[in-house]
C-alpha cells in the first residue's frame, strides 16, 4: 500500500507539473492559477516526504 500511494502521489505531482508547463508557456499565464498549481504541488511533495 505505501508503495502504490507514493507511486500515486508522484503520478499525480507529474501531472501538475505539466499543467503548470502548459500554463506557463500561453503568452499571458494565469497567475492565479499558476500559484494554484505550485501550492498543490508543495503539498504533494511533502506529503511524498513524510511517508
Amino acid at each position: 500500500m505505501h508503495a502504490s500511494h507514493v507511486d500515486a502521489l508522484q503520478t499525480k505531482h507529474a501531472g501538475l507539473d505539466a499543467r503548470l508547463r502548459a500554463e506557463m508557456s500561453r503568452p499571458a499565464p494565469d497567475t492565479g492559477l499558476v500559484q494554484d498549481i505550485k501550492k498543490r504541488k508543495l503539498r504533494i511533495k511533502e506529503e511524498i516526504a513524510r511517508l
